[in-house]
C-alpha cells in the first residue's frame, strides 16, 4: 500500500517510482491491495489526484498499478506478498502465469494473495470479516512452506502494534511499516532487512505521542485491519532487533 493513508501519496508513490527506475536491478515494487482503481476511489488516492492535478493522473498511476508484480522470493527462501496465502495456490508457476496488466478480480488466486489474512486459534481455510478473500491458519502456512520449499512468508496488510508479529512458529511474519497508523493507532512500524546466510533484522519506529500526533494526523478514512472491498466502483525513533528464520 503506497497510497491512500496521507496527504501526500503523490510524493510518495513518485519517489518510489523514480528510486525503480534509478535501481531496476536493486528495487522491487509489490502490488498492495490499495494499488486497485476501486480502492484509490474510496481511500483517498483518486480525490488527493483529482484536487491536485487531475482525473488523468490517477488514471494514469492505476495503469501502472496494474503492472505491478503481486509477489517474490527472497534467497530463495522467503516469499513475499501483500496479504497472504490462497487455497488455489499450488506451485508458483501459477503466480508467474499470472497475466498482467491486470486490475484486481473480485476473487481466485490475484485477490487471495492481496486480501488473505493469517488468523489465530484456527486451522485451515475460514471467511474473512473484510468481506473479500480468506483468512487461514497456522497449519495453512506449515503445509505451504513445506511443500514449496520455503521457510517464511513476509507479508504486511494489518497492523500490527510492534511493527512486526510472527506466526505459525515463525512461519510468517507480519511487518507494518506506518507508525501510529492513520493518525488512529498507537502502533509502531518497522522494516525487515534480510542478511545474505537469512537472518532478519527489525528497524522500529517507535510512536510518536498522541498529542503531538493529533495536530500532525491527516483526516484520512478508514482501518487497514476493518478494509473492505466494493464489489463495484463508488459514485463519481528507531531502534534493530534480530530474528533467525529458524531456531
Amino acid at each position: 500500500d503506497y497510497v491512500d493513508r496521507g496527504k501526500q501519496s503523490i510524493e510518495t508513490i513518485c519517489l518510489l517510482m523514480a528510486l525503480k527506475v534509478k535501481h531496476p536491478t536493486q528495487m522491487f515494487m509489490l502490488r498492495g491491495n490499495h494499488e486497485c482503481a476501486s480502492i484509490t476511489r474510496i481511500y483517498g488516492f483518486y480525490d488527493e489526484c483529482k484536487r491536485r492535478y487531475s482525473v488523468k493522473m490517477w488514471k494514469l498511476f492505476t495503469d501502472v498499478f496494474n503492472c505491478f508484480p503481486v509477489s517474490a522470493v527472497v534467497g530463495g527462501k522467503i516469499f513475499c506478498t501483500h496479504g497472504g496465502l490462497s487455497p488455489e495456490l499450488v506451485s508458483m508457476d501459477q503466480i508467474r502465469a499470472l497475466v498482467r496488466p491486470s486490475d484486481v478480480p473480485d476473487t481466485g488466486l490475484f485477490c487471495d494473495l492481496l486480501w488473505s489474512d493469517p488468523e489465530k486459534d484456527m486451522s485451515g481455510w475460514g471467511e474473512n470479516d473484510r468481506g473479500v478473500s480468506w483468512t487461514f491458519g497456522a497449519d495453512t502456512v506449515e503445509e505451504f512452506l513445506d511443500k514449496q520449499d520455503l521457510d517464511l512468508i513476509a507479508r504486511a496488510h494489518q497492523v500490527v502494534e510492534d511493527g512486526y508479529e510472527f506466526f505459525a512458529d515463525r512461519g510468517l511474519v507480519t511487518v507494518f511499516s506506518a507508525p501510529n497508523y492513520c493518525g488512529e493507532f498507537d502502533n509502531a512500524g518497522a522494516m525487515m532487512n534480510v542478511s545474505a546466510d537469512l537472518l532478519c533484522s527489525f528497524k522500529v519506529l517507535k510512536p510518536v505521542a498522541a498529542a503531538a500526533l493529533r495536530a500532525l494526523a491527516p483526516r484520512n478514512s478508514g482501518s487497514e485491519n476493518s478494509d473492505t472491498r466494493p464489489r463495484s466502483p463508488p459514485p463519481p525513533a528507531v531502534h534493530e532487533q534480530s530474528s533467525p528464520l529458524s531456531p
